[in-house]
This record gives structure tokens, C-alpha cells and sequence, in this order.
């Protein structure tokens, strides 16, 4: 039996930055454990969050390589020489937030569909090899658009 819409949430996640990643994996880990079936659709910057950590580099030729390089997974807006991404690590743990990782980890646990934009993994230069274990096979914007038009909750963060 499918959900109804009323029990479906999709995420947006174009952003790759930590003050977006947080917001992301809370919300669809949240909805997730309310019971709903719940899709997280990563593209642009926000598909580096589902990068392999060893993976330094990627991209398919110099120009894939360099956007590869520009981005700055994990930091965020208030960057400030790293500084900004340390302060944000540090009072998330003191106020018991789950990093990242373990977040997307808890998120596949629940059953969170995580799946890569296949236009921006082409863009990027990035193959399924790139990318952790356990997300969905890369999918197009009109399946991304299919499954928030069955959503009741649609974010884009």
C-alpha cells in the first residue's frame, strides 16, 4: 500500500553547505520516524553530501575536476577560514546534534530514499562509484517533480 500525500514528504537538497546538510537530514530523518515515506532529491552543490569521504576529487576532466575542487563540502556560508564549520561542529555536539554522516546513516535506517540528481551527476563529472553506499540510483528532475507532486510536505533546502 502507498502512502497518501498527506503522508509523503520530499526534500530538496541543493546545497552542500553544513547550515543547509543539517536542516536536509533532521527534517527527513524527523519525517521519516512520524512514519512518513519520505525522499530526499540531492542536486547541484547539495549532491557533494552524498560523496564517498575518501573520494577527494572528482569529476571526469579538468573542468569537472575543478568544480569538483571549488566546492567545500561540509562548510558553510559563515566559512570564515574554517573557523565558522569548527564553532558550528562544536555546539552541535555539545547540544547532542548528530553529525552529518551519522544522520544520513540513521536517515537509511529509517528507509529515507536518498537519490542523486542524474543531470548534475553527468554536470559534475561524478559516477555512482563516487557516491555512499545504500542511495537510490540516480533519478531525473520529472522523477523528482513525480514524487512532490504525491507529497503533501515539499522543501527545498
Amino acid at each position: 500500500m502507498s502512502a497518501s500525500s498527506e503522508e509523503r514528504t520530499t526534500i530538496v537538497a541543493w546545497s552542500g553547505d553544513l547550515d543547509r546538510v543539517w536542516p536536509q537530514l533532521i527534517l527527513a530523518t524527523t519525517a521519516a520516524a512520524y512514519g512518513m515515506t519520505t525522499t530526499v532529491f540531492f542536486t547541484f552543490w547539495g549532491l557533494f553530501t552524498l560523496k564517498r569521504p575518501e573520494v577527494k576529487v572528482t569529476g571526469s576532466d579538468w573542468k569537472t575536476k575543478g568544480l569538483g575542487v571549488m566546492n567545500r563540502q561540509g562548510l558553510t556560508k559563515l566559512n570564515m577560514a574554517g573557523l565558522g564549520p569548527l564553532l558550528m561542529k562544536k555546539v552541535a555536539a555539545e547540544h547532542k546534534v548528530a553529525p552529518p554522516s551519522e544522520l544520513i546513516e540513521t536517515a537509511q535506517e529509517l528507509g529515507v530514499r536518498l537519490w542523486p540528481c542524474s543531470m548534475t551527476m553527468d554536470l559534475m563529472g561524478l559516477t555512482p562509484a563516487d557516491l555512499i553506499d545504500g542511495v537510490g540510483e540516480p533519478v531525473g528532475a520529472a522523477t523528482a517533480l513525480a514524487e512532490m507532486q504525491r507529497s503533501a510536505i515539499n522543501l527545498f533546502i
